[in-house]
């Protein structure tokens, strides 16, 4: 079974709201967009592993029937540690007997296609690298699929490091899928960017 995180687990500092529950140009909060598209493209059920702004995260997906019934929310007790340490609590929270691989994405990254999802899905399940992302050109994006060939490694890195140093040492296996969506490599950190995103918000 593939299963799926959302790590949302920051303090959203530089944004000076929380990031999960901004909203997307359609409206939705970024975080029932990830979640949704994610289901939509074939996921069974979505961990979102928050952070400082559980509750608000936890209700905006209560408020959403659907959501709701295909998703769970779990918090990191402490995220300064880093987003590896959020990464490490959903694997806690998801990872089983029968887990053969993790994708993981971020609630920074809300406009990703559901188009790309399953084909980094396709190509997975058609390949088993142990790390598939999709690529634009020379730029990787999000979400990422770990293979379960790796769980140990994610597992024993360096919270400072983070999952790169994972993806670093895999660098010969690692499946770079090209696909034409630019929404899996926008990366919406700031009031600026997410100005950009949604002109007049």
């Amino acid at each position: 079974m593939l299963e799926a995180v959302v790590l949302a687990g920051g303090g959203s500092t530089r944004m000076g709201s929380a990031k999960a529950l901004l909203r997307a140009p359609d409206g939705r909060p970024f975080v029932i967009r990830i979640i949704e598209t994610l289901c939509e493209a074939g996921l069974p059920g979505v961990t979102v592993v928050t952070g400082p702004h559980h509750d608000r995260i936890a209700e905006a997906c209560a408020a959403h029937p659907g959501v709701a019934a295909l998703s769970r929310c779990v918090r990191n007790p402490d995220p300064s540690r880093g987003q590896l340490s959020s990464l490490l609590v959903g694997m806690d929270a998801v990872v089983g007997p029968g887990t053969e691989g993790l994708l993981v994405t971020l609630v920074d990254v809300p406009m990703v296609a559901a188009d790309t999802v399953r084909r980094l899905v396709e190509v997975w399940k058609g390949t088993r690298a142990p790390v598939v992302r999709p690529a634009v050109g020379a730029a990787h994006g999000h979400p990422v699929i770990f293979d379960r060939d790796v769980f140990d490694a994610l597992r024993s890195a360096p919270l400072e490091r983070g999952a790169r140093s994972v993806v670093r040492a895999s660098a010969e296996r690692v499946r770079d899928v090209p696909v034409n969506d630019a929404g899996c490599l926008m990366d919406i950190d700031t009031p600026e960017e997410y100005a950009r995103l949604s002109p007049g918000t």
